[in-house]
């Protein structure tokens, strides 16, 4: 059967979508071939700031692999340029002479770097930055040259400017406006922007026109020279000053353009078998820049080369959400406002947080977001759908948390979004299509979601929420792991040198750790402050300081958050061993508080689902019983059999083992979560031989087993050593978790730190050496000795903010 020819030329991200969606609507519909100028398969333009910073390889941003393209049946010719377009006989002809017939045209040429028209712009060392090319260049640049002028304070021109610094250089960014990306930010999140962006090290020349490009007689660059006479060393110029579109190609083929392709809302140009998309078009008036907009015009474009029809693009109600060298930063709408706008504004500078939502007619109209980005996405929505704020005003700046219903205190924004919501704005992907993704294809990491359907690939914003979500919908299988080359993409440093460092140079703050490693971002980011937090408590007992901000939710509230923004709450029950008394006040709190579900966990403990957030203290004032520890990265549970006081197989009396170890190990924090059983006989009814540490009864004492797990990937745990006693159990026991607690990564599970190590370094520590033994035992009770129950500290008022509502703590300021 002889398939219709498509033609695409570009193999950029917006014609290489546009594939994508076909693909997906009607696979086999064409027979596809593609050009595309550069000798590279499709990649991700917007990760070539990591590339340039040296945190990522170009084979890391690489979208679709040469295989893509084989699997799917297109041929693609690399590195070949069209120069031609014969629309009569329906031909594309190369640079170098090829042709090939289409009955389907699809253009996706992109756009072009503007080039101020100065004298010096062909200097060498006058650079631009737009492709792959362009990024390697710079970076052979930087191995040679010391000083660089990035002429351009927009988006391209900081992390430009970014990256050449961490590749060494001294890096002076000139821009004529008169703060930073005036297009994304207000006047003072510009400036906050710049503050922190001079503290990391660049220079900033603001409201400067560049005259000329000074070259030496070599024709190298040596300065740049501006129009009020001042001249500026520099053997590198960048010029990141705007794109155009390409629209070269259409306009020799005869096609309509003006300042880009001109098509309609199916996309197509003024000839119906020649479609475009992407940054060469302009559509009713507008050229975007944006990767989201062209996204939109990829699936229209797909849906009517489908012959579906059905969909139209309408144009893009545009919002940017960028991360600037770690930064965090959103805007939307009208952020500047005007005479007939009002703002609500929060300033935080010592915090670094700036936010500002301008209203009309109640209506939100704008937003501009510095630091904390968290409810961009809510605002967006709030700002297309054109719907009153009236209801929402007095709470609307502390975000969708503050205004969700009763139930929802919003802690899990993921858990409130609705299906339809978007979650990566860079390529369109909602929620539900994450969700089915999940359940359908069985995904279970962040990485296994970026391929699937391509949120968190581009710009990584959303990252954080794609995390959420999978937290949601996996529930107790979704497990983090650490990053294997550096903590997060503030440092180069892996866990190991943190670790080291804490240790070696007493570091006990995190402002001390930031300082001492030369962290990128001032305060941070949510991948690397908890794992800091838990590494300083953890070397520094009683000495470093816990900073709740920098633990997950779970652990500031001390209680499991679910999928509807409600909390469980689990009270100890060591051993899981309970009386009458404890049951009678459980059934009470539950009655009390309308707790809708009460469920045995298989842990052996009474699981109270459905607390809303207001009422935790108070849940834990009328129970009167310590905290089960069922929500963090610590000591769980130890699971118990009877043992020998009532089984008639039981060798030892396993209850009371389990409940020695679990008092001896309460309050316990560690690189994840640790469970452990303690089985009265061989039967092993308690599982012991899946646990993080597996004690077993034998007729002649006891027998240790390490490393197991029962999540995701069962792992069966690992024999360490036999012993004779009840101490020697909580010796052995000890010493071997405060390994695992001062060697182990934040996030490792115990069977990954002994695979990392291997168990015969585990035994050497724990159980050969026997000083060594005891003094990883001392260290371990030490840490753990005068630690107070989290939910005694919070019925005495510790955090209490933390559990009263945004609207009672508006009326108490007021």
């Amino acid at each position: 059967m002889n398939r219709p020819k498509l033609v695409v030329v570009g193999n950029g991200m917006a014609g290489i979508r546009t594939l994508e969606e076909l693909l997906a609507l009607a696979p086999g519909r064409y027979d596809v071939t593609v050009f595309g100028a550069e000798p590279h398969p499709n990649y991700n333009r917007i990760l070539l700031s990591p590339v340039l910073a040296g945190e990522q390889d170009f084979d890391d941003i690489v979208l679709n692999p040469l295989s893509w393209y084989e699997e799917h049946g297109i041929r693609l010719h690399t590195g070949k340029t069209v120069a031609r377009i014969d629309r009569a006989r329906r031909v594309i002809a190369t640079a170098d002479g090829h042709e090939e017939r289409y009955d389907r045209l699809l253009l996706a040429t992109g756009s072009t770097p503007f080039v101020l028209p100065i004298p010096g712009r062909d200097l060498d060392g006058v650079l631009s930055y737009r492709d792959i090319h362009d990024t390697q260049r710079m970076i052979a640049a930087a191995q040679t040259k010391r000083r660089a002028i990035v002429i351009g304070g927009g988006l391209l021109g900081l992390e430009a400017a970014n990256g050449l610094k961490l590749r060494g250089m001294d890096v002076t960014v000139v821009h004529l406006g008169d703060w930073l990306l005036e297009r994304q930010l207000d006047r003072t999140a510009g400036k906050l922007l710049e503050g922190s962006l001079r503290e990391r090290g660049l220079d900033f020349l603001l409201g400067r026109s560049t005259a000329e490009i000074l070259g030496d007689a070599a024709g190298r660059v040596r300065g740049v020279r501006f129009k009020d006479g001042e001249e500026v060393d520099a053997d590198l110029v960048v010029m990141a000053v705007g794109i155009r579109p390409n629209a070269a190609l259409a306009e020799s083929a005869g096609l309509h353009c003006r300042n880009g392709v001109v098509v309609n809302d199916v996309m197509q140009t003024f000839d119906p078998r020649i479609y475009a998309v992407g940054e060469c078009v302009n559509h009713r008036g507008i050229a975007y820049g944006l990767v989201a907009p062209l996204f939109e015009m990829a699936k229209v474009a797909a849906n009517h080369l489908a012959e579906l029809g059905y969909g139209r693009y309408t144009g893009s109600v545009l919002s940017t959400k960028l991360k600037v060298t770690g930064i965090d930063l959103f805007s939307a709408g009208n952020f500047a406002g005007g005479d007939d706008t009002e703002d609500i504004v929060l300033s935080d500078p010592g915090g670094g947080v700036y936010k500002r939502l301008v209203i009309q007619d109640d209506k939100l109209v704008g937003a501009c977001l510095y630091g904390d980005t968290v409810d961009g996405a809510w605002y967006f929505k709030l700002l297309r759908e054109g719907r009153s704020i009236a209801d929402l005003r007095e709470r609307l700046m502390f975000g969708e948390s503050s205004v969700g219903d009763a139930g929802v205190q919003g802690q899990n924004r993921a858990a409130a979004m609705q299906d339809a919501d978007e979650v990566c704005g860079c390529n369109g992907v909602c929620k539900g299509t994450i969700v089915r993704a999940i359940q359908e294809q069985g995904l279970f990491t962040v990485d296994d979601v970026k391929k699937h359907t391509k949120a968190a690939s581009s710009c990584g914003s959303c990252t954080g929420l794609v995390e959420q979500i999978l937290m949601n919908t996996l529930g107790s299988n979704f497990q983090e792991t650490p990053k294997t080359r550096a903590v997060c993409g503030c440092t180069d440093h892996g866990h190991a040198d943190l670790r080291k460092a804490i240790r070696e140079h007493k570091l006990l703050t995190h402002a001390q750790v930031y300082r001492f490693m030369d962290w990128r971002t001032p305060n941070g980011c949510a991948t690397c402050r908890p794992a800091i937090n838990y590494y300083l408590l953890s070397t520094w007992p009683h000495e470093a300081t816990d900073d709740p901000q920098s633990r997950f939710i779970n652990e500031r509230a001390h209680a499991n958050i679910q999928k509807d923004g409600t909390f469980s709450v689990v009270p100890q029950m060591k051993g899981g061993v309970t009386n009458a008394s404890e049951l009678r006040r459980i059934a009470d709190v539950a009655d009390k508080y309308g707790i809708p579900m009460i469920k045995v966990t298989g842990g052996q403990r009474i699981d109270l689902l459905g607390v809303r957030k207001e009422n935790l203290v108070g849940v834990w004032r009328d129970l009167g019983m310590n905290s089960g520890h069922a929500y963090g990265k610590s000591i769980r549970t130890v699971k118990t059999c009877v043992g020998q006081e009532f089984c008639r197989f039981g060798t030892q009396n396993s209850t009371q083992m389990g409940i020695e170890l679990e008092t001896m190990l309460a309050n316990m924090w560690s690189p994840h979560k640790v469970k452990l059983a303690v089985s009265g006989c061989p039967r092993n009814c308690a599982e012991s031989g899946i646990k993080d540490v597996g004690v077993i009864a034998v007729d002649s004492g006891w027998e240790l087993y390490v490393g197991g797990n029962g999540g995701i990937k069962t792992e069966v745990a690992q024999f360490l050593a036999k012993v004779r006693t009840p101490g020697e159990v909580k010796e052995y026991a000890g010493a071997f978790l405060q390994l695992y607690r001062e060697e182990a990564f934040y996030l490792d599970r115990t069977v990954h730190y002994i695979q990392r190590v291997g168990l015969d370094y585990v035994k050497r520590r724990v159980v050969n050496d026997a000083a060594g033994r005891k003094a990883l035992f001392e260290r371990l009770l030490y840490a753990l000795d005068g630690l107070r129950d989290p939910w005694a500290e919070r019925i005495e008022g510790k955090a209490r903010r933390e559990y009263t509502p945004i609207r009672l703590v508006s009326e108490e300021v007021a």
